[in-house]
């Protein structure tokens, strides 16, 4: 038989490179895609060289209103057909809501949940027929598990990807299609950065885990049709117990991990806090 495909979105960065290669050790050939045609036609001759197999690479802006819609349009157009879907793409905004701005908060929304839903609504019936070579993999966050005020949207989308994720994993049952959703915490890539997270006191934490070892670990849980992937000990801790905490106290706590490092005295502080004092980091996260 012909070697399944597994479209991977965001492919460019961090995880979404390293669930490439986890998908093409595996066995899969591989449809890229992300913004940035230059990084995915490197990865896709990478991946071809080192694996063997059938690694395509298409460019395009999955935040776009027809973005999802094109992109289906060109694979189709090559020939190519979808078996599994990695929904990866996303990013995030660490800010006050007041202070925040508001064509990145909806573009947030358009592309860490609305190109997600249109993306797999497309391929959703072709993963079903696919019964065991086909699958699902929506990469959330443990924001996921818990309201994020200072990075309020983006915790919000996770939270919308987890849920829908876990509904499909039910419909889903004998149709012998796998669903995962993974659900990492900080992590070594370049999210952070462009999110603004490492300048927070989240980036105090702890170390973050390596972009491999989470794909590793994502790749594991999706081939066990694993309904939801946590990864990392500190991870699993966090997102069994928020759930079970009073919602003020875990709100606190996250505000205080979202909260500046050093106080709000820089530009890019008042940036996070608009002014506004956060209570002390709370151990519990």
């Amino acid at each position: 038989m012909t070697r399944p495909t597994a479209l991977v979105t965001g492919a460019s960065r961090g995880i979404g490179v390293a669930l490439a290669r986890e998908f093409a050790g595996a066995g899969h050939d591989l449809i890229l895609t992300a913004r940035d045609a230059g990084e995915l036609a490197r990865l896709a001759a990478d991946l071809s060289a080192e694996t063997g197999v059938v690694a395509t690479a298409i460019a395009g802006d999955l935040a776009a209103a027809d973005g999802p819609g094109r992109l289906a349009a060109d694979i189709a157009a090559k020939g190519l057909g979808v078996d599994v879907l990695v929904n990866n793409a996303g990013f995030g905004d660490a800010a006050a809501f007041a202070a925040s701005d508001r064509d990145k908060q909806l573009g947030m929304i358009d592309l860490n949940v609305r190109a997600l839903v249109e993306l797999t609504h497309i391929y959703w019936p072709t993963i079903l027929a696919a019964g065991p070579r086909g699958g699902l993999l929506n990469v959330a966050s443990t924001s996921a598990f818990q309201p994020g005020p200072m990075m309020a949207i983006y915790f919000a989308s996770k939270a919308f990807v987890l849920s829908f994720t876990e509904a499909l994993w039910e419909e889903a049952r004998g149709s012998g299609a796998r669903v995962s959703c993974l659900c990492p915490g900080p992590t070594e890539s370049d999210f952070r950065l462009r999110a603004g997270t490492d300048r927070t006191r989240l980036a105090d934490a702890g170390a973050p885990m390596p972009a491999a070892v989470v794909a590793r670990e994502a790749y594991d849980g999706f081939a066990a049709n694993r309904r939801v992937v946590v990864t990392g000990a500190r991870n699993k801790a966090m997102a069994t117990l928020a759930p079970l905490l009073p919602r003020t106290l875990v709100l606190g706590a996250v505000r205080g991990m979202m909260a500046p490092r050093g106080g709000g005295g820089t530009a890019a502080a008042r940036r996070l806090t608009r002014d506004v004092d956060s209570p002390p980091v709370s151990p519990i996260l």
